[in-house]
């Protein structure tokens, strides 16, 4: 197992030569002294430098290969909009500086809503929530918010389908509303008469992702989006897969109220460890009144945050810490264009049926009514039968040199495997990986043990995960 930095540690190593001291030297008050030495491993600069590059070597990444993550939309960040958000001006912005020594990043916002709003079809935006999820909360509250404001406060359900993102029924519930699922049909799409049976005077919104979590476009969106409104809700469209629509759809144009966007998955910025991640939200001019403060506002004067109204349902940050994530969305959608938006969505889609197609013959595709859109979901449940689960299956692209798509979700298809190629991956990337996953179904039926037994190419092999889970442990203790 790698050994970690303090184990290449040995006394009397340095690793940095720092120069002469040509300022006078002060001292530190004791108070702000540390107590004991800090324990920093002693090792040369070069041994620091290729320990940390030979970790990097063992993480998969974008860069490295196809990452094929269903519902995640993990697309190639250009490098140019790398280095635009580094620009010192941009980069170097303190959280409490002035509006007017900030006009470029307040301009930046400012433009970054206008163009969102564009895109969906919407009037207004808030840039505050700093993911998808807190995006949906945002929407919810807005939602709930507005329900109350006119004497609605019994309405506490929301309906969603049963495919529908795990965020969803727990953003819902962190709002304090209750969760109604509905039914998909056969073809994998909302069930509508189950739908308009739900529907009532106690609906408070309708959240829904369109295209939904199977890759497939609610064909019936107008006639559900209305069912909604006649029962006195409000319809809530997640996001996640706007990948698929860029100028081609927008949800406040299909009878969509509210709509959260993943800026870290649509628009092409890195999706961080954890974060960084942007979850803006837009609406309807109904519901602009209770958007959190801190929306960016231009007059004659210039741009400014504006303050709080008196509906507004709060902020939802202190600052705007993950701006660097706007400046990246902004200059993706700057270096598009709006045909480049549109061109984007249409080779994602064309790319996820060519994959779907090529993939059929060796994998069932349920819900397979026609064409996909973005993505797709195959199931191995087949395979099942012969003893090799789908995680097995995703254990054994590893050995093949590519991330495993989604596996078990959504939760209606047994042993789902969620495939999304995106728009970035070249035809020869995307045929390696079909031609992948066609070898392991022959290993399948051949040499099952060699995808049983997967990954051995990997630097750690298959873990005990439940053990992992409870029990996480990187690297050898320490002796």
């Amino acid at each position: 197992m790698e050994k970690t930095i303090f184990q290449y540690s040995s006394p009397g190593r340095i690793g940095v030569s720092l120069p002469v001291l040509d300022v006078p030297e002060t001292t530190i008050s004791k108070k702000f002294a540390r107590k004991e030495a800090i324990g920093l491993p002693q090792v040369t600069e070069g041994q620091a430098m290729r320990h940390f590059v030979r970790l990097s070597t063992k993480n998969f990444n974008i860069e490295e290969g196809l990452y094929p993550l269903g519902s995640c939309t993990m697309k190639y960040n250009p490098r140019l909009h790398e280095f635009l958000a580094r620009i010192e001006g941009l980069a170097a912005v303190h959280p409490l500086s002035g509006d007017s020594s900030v006009q470029g990043t307040l301009g930046i916002m400012y433009k970054l809503g206008e163009s969102l709003c564009e895109i969906t079809g919407f009037d207004s935006v808030t840039l505050q929530p700093a993911a998808g999820a807190q995006g949906e909360f945002a929407g919810l509250m807005l939602i709930k918010n507005w329900q109350e404001a006119r004497g609605q406060e019994h309405r506490n359900e929301v309906l969603m389908p049963d495919s529908a993102h795990g965020t969803n029924p727990a953003t819902s519930t962190l709002a304090g509303l209750k969760v109604v699922s509905v039914k998909s049909d056969e073809f994998g799409k909302v069930d509508v008469e189950d739908l308009r049976q739900k529907a009532g005077e106690n609906t408070c919104a309708f959240m829904l992702t369109n295209p939904n979590t199977l890759g497939i476009f609610e064909s019936n969106i107008e006639e559900i989006t209305k069912i909604i409104h006649d029962a006195g809700g409000l319809n809530y469209m997640d996001g996640a897969n706007m990948n698929a629509m860029l100028g081609i759809a927008r949800p406040g144009d299909m009878g969509f109220d509210v709509c959260h966007l993943n800026l870290h998955k649509t628009f092409s910025t890195p999706h961080g460890g954890g974060g960084p991640g942007s979850g803006p939200v837009c609406c309807n001019e109904i519901l602009r009144p209770f958007l959190p403060p801190s929306t960016v506002v231009k007059s004659d004067d210039g741009y400014t945050l504006l303050d709080s109204t008196h509906k507004s349902i709060g902020r939802l940050l202190a600052f705007h810490g993950n701006v660097g994530v706007l400046y990246r969305a902004y200059a993706y959608i700057r270096t598009m264009g709006s045909k480049g938006l549109r061109e984007a969505s249409e080779v994602a889609l064309i790319n996820a049926n060519y994959m779907k197609t090529r993939i059929k013959p060796y994998y069932d595709v349920p819900h397979d009514d026609g064409p996909c859109m973005h993505e797709f979901v195959a199931s191995g449940a087949e395979m099942a039968k012969k003893g090799v689960k789908t995680l097995d299956i995703a254990k054994r692209l590893l050995d093949y040199g590519f991330h495993a798509p989604t596996i078990y979700f959504p939760l209606i298809v047994k042993e789902a495997l969620m495939i999304e190629p995106t728009e970035t991956e070249s035809l020869e990337s995307i045929d390696a990986f079909i031609d992948a996953m066609i070898a392991i179904a022959e290993e399948i039926d051949s040499k099952p043990h060699l995808v049983t037994d997967a990954p051995v190419n990997t630097p750690v092999l298959r873990l005990d995960e439940v053990k992992a889970v409870k029990d996480l442990c990187l690297v050898e203790p320490i002796e």
